[in-house]
């Protein structure tokens, strides 16, 4: 399956895109999106734990399964939240 991500603010700066469209296997998670997006980006590491994650554009846990198609958005901290350089 596909899906579409979208990269926001630090994200798209780290990545230099403000979208990827990625690969993934039936039944894969945000989760597993976030283990192989780290992976391909390894500046997205330090990023992560920081992160929150929304599933065509509602807030969506880490353990949500994506769909073929589904929008995943990375949202950074937008006020109080603290990335590391």
């Amino acid at each position: 399956m596909q899906v579409r991500v979208r990269l926001f603010a630090i994200h798209r700066e780290r990545v230099g895109n403000h979208q990827l469209f990625v690969h993934l296997v039936d039944q894969a998670t945000v989760a597993d999106l976030v283990a192989q997006l780290t992976q391909q980006y390894p500046e997205l590491a330090a990023l992560s734990s920081a992160a929150r994650y929304a599933v065509n554009r509602e807030y969506a846990p880490t353990t949500r399964i994506l769909q073929d198609g589904d929008e995943v958005a990375l949202i950074p901290p937008v006020a109080g939240g603290e990335y590391p350089c």
